[in-house]
């Protein structure tokens, strides 16, 4: 039974990991990619929002191109997805939304001061999740 992933993604090397790791464990299951959009958020983490390319409606996020080349390589094929909002809500109400029955993503393991200011989207998605959550830490990325 082919089960299908949720890979949220910015543009990073462990979120590329995640990527990796779902493409190489799950071989036979669909994956989407979402990037979540939340300009609040990237103004407050001191990150520019991230630069868009496209036409009309038609917008991704630039990093897209290498997340379809890393799955064009592998000959997968991946769908891919702009949402908006916070990113662990924007997530989750995707994942209920497209029926996910996982999500694989990766986590930057921030500590201390920098985790309780900015928070973590990894451990807020794990917590809150009704479908298990694959974390892939930054020492794989």
């Amino acid at each position: 039974m082919t089960r299908h992933l949720l890979v949220p993604m910015d543009d990073s090397a462990t979120a590329r990991a995640a990527l990796e790791h779902a493409l190489t464990v799950f071989p036979d299951d669909e994956v989407t990619v979402v990037h979540a959009v939340d300009d609040l958020e990237a103004g407050y983490a001191g990150r520019p929002p991230v630069t868009v390319s496209g036409d009309g409606d038609e917008t991704e996020p630039e990093f897209f191109a290498d997340v379809r080349s890393i799955a064009d390589r592998r000959g997968d094929t991946i769908e891919t997805a702009v949402i908006e909002g916070t990113s662990a809500d924007a997530i989750l109400e995707y994942a209920e939304d497209a029926g996910i029955d996982q999500i694989v993503m990766g986590s930057e393991g921030r500590s201390g001061v920098s985790r309780m200011l900015l928070g973590s989207v990894a451990e807020a998605v794990t917590r809150r999740s009704s479908i298990p959550v694959t974390i892939v830490p930054s020492s794989t990325a």
